[in-house]
């Protein structure tokens, strides 16, 4: 039997007091990578010890709030990986077209810019005005900066290069206006977003979803906390509904592995298999926020 190390034996007693301290769930989160992040910042806060950094996360929320920002996964870029969005407009459009409404996922939206991506997608293929885009993540400080949808001027040079590679219709500058160093996204493609705090670890499900997009986010979970979420996604997509993952990503592995099938797999592009038949709208119940009463409680954020 390998023994546990002190060091990584305090990880894990910190991992817990933020559980149950804060009620934020990382203790299936990759090992690895947690490690490397709560290294970093017990460096720059010269700490110690792990437990001494434990003790400050217990008296100091604001300790806590730089922290949750270095546990979160925000890598991310406007039509990041262009060969995903070209092989959505080809192979998944097609199919969103034959609804008349259509409700999309972004779980783990972090600072939005995928979300504008699929909201400039959407309206290149005229099916924006007949969507609501749900755009979730747990951590509220990188929500309220996706609803702002304020971005470094510097970056939209990359953002305009993936744009075209992606398959864009227009010109970039288009869906945006430059105010000094920075870009504000075009207010049309926020009308039919709600931003709204849900946590994969602890929170339920919600649907019905034609489309559910969570790239770049299972990698950061253990096996264990994949399939709690690839089951979350399941029961959240209607039949016949899309799910897209990361290039590093897959079901094959999971215990869903047989509730999906693959479309373009190597754009890890699945969907859903039912015996039900093809996707359908449920009559329901429909609460304020556009979410149906049996969906998990979102909070919308504040701005």
């Amino acid at each position: 039997m390998s023994l546990i190390s002190n060091e990584d034996i305090e990880i894990k007693l910190l991992l817990e007091a933020v559980y149950l301290k804060y009620g934020y769930d990382f203790r299936d989160y990759s090992e690895a990578t947690l490690k490397r992040r709560i290294l970093h910042r017990f460096s720059l806060e010269q700490f110690g010890s792990i437990s001494e950094m434990q003790h400050r996360l217990l008296v100091d929320v604001s300790f806590f709030e730089r922290l949750i920002l270095d546990l979160s996964i925000n890598v991310t870029e406007m039509f990041r990986d262009a060969s995903f969005y070209q092989t959505l407009r080809k192979e998944v459009v097609p199919f969103l077209r034959t609804y008349p409404f259509l409700k999309i996922w972004h779980a783990g939206c972090s600072t939005g810019e995928e979300v504008y991506s699929m909201a400039i997608l959407l309206k290149e293929e005229g099916l924006y005005q007949q969507s609501q885009i749900y755009a979730t993540d747990f951590n509220q400080v990188v929500i309220k900066k996706a609803k702002d949808g304020i971005f470094p001027l510097e970056r939209l040079k990359q953002y305009t290069v993936n744009y075209q590679k992606a398959g864009g219709t227009r010109s970039f500058a288009d869906y945006y206006t430059a105010d000094y160093q920075f870009a504000v996204i075009d207010r049309s493609l926020k009308q039919n977003v709600i931003f709204a705090d849900h946590n994969l670890v602890t929170d339920g499900v919600f649907g019905e979803m034609n489309l559910i997009l969570c790239r770049n986010v299972l990698i950061y979970f253990n096996q264990k906390l994949q399939d709690r979420v690839l089951g979350l996604f399941y029961d959240s997509l209607c039949n016949g509904g899309f799910l897209c993952l990361g290039s590093q990503e897959n079901v094959r592995f999971s215990k869903f592995s047989d509730h999906f099938e693959g479309v373009v797999n190597r754009e890890k592009i699945y969907r859903k298999i039912s015996a039900s038949g093809p996707c359908f709208r449920k009559r329901s119940t429909v609460a304020p926020s556009g979410l149906s009463t049996s969906s998990a409680p979102l909070t919308p954020v504040a701005v």
